[in-house]
């Protein structure tokens, strides 16, 4: 064989491997409580510690709370569950209580791990369930801020995990995602679609039935001044943040008007700044798994 030959071998052995990489290797799941999935070069990175609030500091969503919590421990059971769409306003609260009820659960049971997805890695999830299919622990995959525009296919790769395809979808794997939108795509996006289409009722059919193809959908909606209070309350209390009541409550009212919303993650920012005012840490997390 002549060594252009030979060259030209190696190159196309290289790029067929390229084209197709060998199966992803599990790690050690027994290292960690989360993990994030690298779609390239397709491998789970275990987190060594989960950036979360701990469930007791996350206030007016109770339903949502007690619901999700109650699902996720059916499936740390091995029992029936659905796959969670947190779905509503912004800053509410909606990932951190995933990451919280995880936790919560995890601590109970340690098999019980989180995994989280990227939106745009959904195209490489066969590979992420084939790896997680074949191991004794239970897994929750997380997708934040779902979303997508008209001309995005990576809703397909979706239903792999919602509805499984022949093989199903791997008893020990759930499916959480948030979004702002409770279709997952914009509303003038599905009216646009909807006027100029042939057959309207079939223009969006496809990507506005993901979302029904969840089977538990929580709603986060707008807090009230008095719930966003009690959210500033609980977290000063939680962290050891000295203010009497009329201080905080006249500064937290000022600081959610700047800010032109209330919200949860608005809450998180106010005593994060008073905090610094008062040289305080705040220390993420804290008990519970990772």
């Amino acid at each position: 064989m002549s060594e252009e030959t030979e060259e030209l071998l190696e190159r196309i052995a290289a790029a067929l491997e390229r084209l197709s990489p060998p199966p992803a290797q599990a790690p050690d799941f027994d290292a960690a409580a989360a993990f994030v999935w690298d779609a390239e070069p397709g491998r789970l990175r275990p987190v060594a510690r989960t950036s979360r609030v701990e469930l007791e500091l996350l206030r007016g969503i109770d339903r949502a709370r007690d619901t999700l919590l109650a699902n996720t421990r059916r499936f740390a059971r091995g029992l029936p569950a659905n796959n969670a769409l947190l779905w509503g306003a912004r800053g509410m609260g909606k990932s951190s209580l995933v990451k919280a009820v995880h936790a919560r659960v995890c601590a109970e049971r340690p098999e019980l791990k989180l995994v989280e997805i990227q939106r745009e890695d959904l195209p490489s999830i066969g590979r992420l369930l084939a790896l997680l299919r074949a191991v004794r622990q239970r897994f929750l995959l997380f997708c934040d801020d779902l979303s997508f525009s008209r001309d995005d296919e990576h809703y397909k790769s979706l239903k792999a995990v919602l509805d499984g395809g022949i093989e199903g979808r791997p008893e020990n794997v759930l499916f959480y995602a948030t979004s702002n939108r409770r279709h997952l795509m914009p509303r003038e996006m599905i009216e646009n679609e909807r006027s100029s289409a042939i057959n309207p009722s079939e223009a969006v059919e496809e990507k506005v039935s993901l979302s029904d193809r969840f089977g538990l959908w929580l709603g986060f909606h707008p807090c009230s001044q008095e719930e966003y209070l009690a959210m500033v309350r609980s977290y000063c209390a939680a962290f050891g943040i000295g203010i009497g009541e009329e201080e905080m409550r006249a500064e937290a009212i000022e600081w959610q008007a700047t800010r032109g919303a209330r919200s949860g993650r608005v809450a998180w920012q106010f005593v994060t700044e008073l905090a610094g005012r008062q040289g305080l840490r705040l220390e993420p997390g804290g008990g519970g798994c990772g």
